[in-house]
């Protein structure tokens, strides 16, 4: 249907998106986690479907469930985490003027993905 994309921590796939949307299907695979970063043009809406997601919201740690969601607002730092045996799979809801994949300012990544900001 949409794009799909390999990462380090796992992948994700759109499902759909159109004007001022995009909806994600991401996949967090065991002991692994996302980048802690911020969007100036969008805010996203997270509900877990699987598994156990450790978010982290403006240095504030909270732990979602299946059915749980989470409210990340335009600017907010956040991360994803999956600290578990078993693969965390949430649908992310990214609302805003402007969704497109460059939209992200990495703060911490695991992965060497924050060239940007080092010196």
């Amino acid at each position: 249907m949409g794009d799909f994309e390999v990462r380090p921590w796992g992948s994700w796939h759109v499902l759909d998106e159109g004007d001022g949307y995009k909806v994600k299907r991401i996949e967090v695979r065991p002991h692994q986690r996302l980048s802690y970063q911020t969007h100036q043009h969008r805010s996203e809406h997270w509900i877990v479907v699987s598994g156990i997601a450790t978010c982290v919201l403006d240095g504030k740690v909270s732990v979602a469930r299946p059915g749980e969601t989470v409210e990340v607002p335009i600017g907010a730092a956040h991360r994803i985490t999956n600290e578990h045996d078993e693969d965390l799979v949430i649908i992310e809801i990214q609302r805003g003027a402007y969704t497109g994949e460059d939209d992200i300012v990495r703060l911490e990544d695991d992965y060497g993905r924050c060239e940007a900001l080092q010196p």
